[in-house]
């Protein structure tokens, strides 16, 4: 029986190249069990002609899929579904039974519940999309990351791509990183005092776990990044929040008891404040007074255009009290999840082993692409474009704000990629939020970000990071006549 030719489509979305994509259509349709074996694919000239490709593309795609055994070619019969090509499994679903388990007492520890909020897995098709820490992919260096992703498949890569590290790190990334990514912070580390993280969540984790216990306090910023609410609450240990103001937290105010406090002194999270050299100081006395260690978080330091990024409090540590977060994911992309903890020997061998105990470490090759990436140049010229792009974003935004009578409740950052807002004092933006989704606006409600029983439910946070300047107006606009109308 033959194939009819009907049955081949190219998607508009699909990627890669033609002759990649012909081979998956014929893949997966054997591996679904349309295509059978013993079916006789349409000619090259005929699959061709039908999908508006050269005839050699297809001719290409079939030799490939004839390597690989999924097809066979019979003399000048023409191709058919190889005898050998794999058949897909044969069973029926089993039925639904309820479990015989009572699940409430058999867990020992939940992990749900948490605050993290859900965002669109299909924001990239709202048109305002004022959504925080994704990437807009009309800036990322695709052709360059790809580049150096190739040459980490090289034959001289085969170590650092199929290796088992057991509980180390691609050499050469935690090289660059020492010599080039942290001298920029004011940091001097050795490559033993350094471990590379799946993301700056998965470091302030192993951070987490590494240095609370039931019986000691942490204290965090209020509000604060919902996701280390949500992991401090799983460690169990006390934790006490810390208003911010302006200058972000307050030393003064963080409890005698404290043994651990996180902060995120270059731009806080979430309202963007900046802590001046005055306070950051502050806060290194205060820890020393009361012998408390501090997990400093830098995220997006990286994106100060205003002006020059303030000294890393690790940078001005003399004791060695602070251990120091920081992320290629943001910078670059979130999915990649890379980044890195830096602190003294005795803390980075114990989270080495935890990390070794887990994970063992993060795949060797997307270690090594990064570090081609970064040692290449490519990364430092992102940066400067995505500097330049948001600089202009975010000015163009803060018009609108303005123009439209929104409130901002932050202060006036020196850069970031987000806008911390203040709705009327009933508005409650989760109800917002919804209806705003209906008029192709995304925004992000607030209330998870502070750590009371009864949080505020009038905050609101509006990224700039993946939506462009001219759609920022009308998106505004939109969002300020809509709370208006509630």
């Amino acid at each position: 029986m033959a194939i009819s030719v009907e049955t081949f489509f190219l998607s508009p979305d699909s990627q890669g190249t033609l002759q990649a994509q012909i081979q998956q259509l014929i893949a997966e349709g054997i591996l679904s069990g349309r295509f059978r074996r013993g079916e006789k694919l349409p000619s090259s000239r005929k699959l061709a002609a039908h999908l508006g490709v050269s005839r050699i593309t297809v001719t290409l795609a079939y030799t490939e899929l004839l390597a690989n055994d999924y097809l066979a070619s019979r003399g000048r019969s023409g191709y058919y579904v190889s005898d050998n090509a794999p058949v897909p499994p044969s069973f029926t679903p089993p039925k639904h039974r309820e479990d015989s388990i009572d699940w409430t007492r058999a867990l020992g520890r939940r992990f749900t519940g948490g605050d993290t909020p859900e965002k669109p897995q299909d924001w990239a098709s709202y048109r305002f999309p004022f959504v925080y820490g994704q990437t807009d992919h009309s800036l990322f260096d695709h052709t360059n990351w790809r580049l150096c992703s190739l040459q980490a498949l090289g034959q001289k890569d085969f170590t650092a791509l199929t290796a088992d590290y057991y509980d180390q790190d691609d050499p050469r990334l935690v090289e660059f990183i020492a010599r080039n990514t942290l001298p920029r912070r004011g940091i001097i580390a050795r490559p033993e005092e350094i471990l590379i993280t799946l993301g700056a969540q998965n470091a302030l984790w192993i951070a987490a776990q590494v240095l609370l216990t039931q019986r000691r306090t942490a204290a965090i910023e209020n509000p604060c990044y919902h996701a280390l609410r949500d992991i401090l609450n799983q460690s169990r240990c006390h934790v006490e929040p810390v208003n911010v103001d302006s200058d972000g937290l307050e030393p003064s105010e963080i409890p005698e008891e404290t043994d651990v406090i996180f902060a995120t002194p270059s731009h806080q999270c979430p309202t963007t404040a900046t802590m001046p050299l005055a306070r950051r100081n502050a806060l290194l006395e205060r820890a020393r007074d009361i012998d408390a260690l501090i997990v400093e978080d830098d995220y997006e330091f990286e994106m100060s255009f205003a002006d020059s990024p303030s000294p890393a409090l690790k940078s001005l540590d003399t004791e060695g009290r602070v251990i120091y977060v920081g992320s290629f994911s943001k910078s670059l992309f979130p999915g990649l999840r890379l980044g890195y903890l830096v602190g003294s020997e005795a803390f980075i061998r114990e989270a080495r082993a935890l990390r070794a105990s887990v994970l063992r470490h993060p795949p060797g090759h997307i270690q090594r692409t990064a570090a081609y990436f970064l040692s290449l140049g490519h990364y430092d010229a992102l940066i400067r474009r995505l500097r330049k792009t948001l600089k202009h974003r975010r000015a163009v935004m803060k018009d609108a704000i303005r123009e439209h009578g929104l409130t901002i409740a932050g202060p006036d950052a020196k850069g970031g990629s987000s806008f911390w807002m203040q709705g009327k004092e009933r508005l409650n933006t989760h109800e917002f939020a919804q209806r705003l989704q209906s008029e192709s606006v995304l925004i992000e409600p607030g209330s998870s970000f502070f750590v009371t029983d009864n949080p505020p439910q009038n905050f609101y946070r509006l990224g700039y990071s993946s939506i462009p300047a001219d759609r920022i107006p009308e998106g505004i606009a939109r969002i300020a006549q809509i709370q208006k109308n509630l």
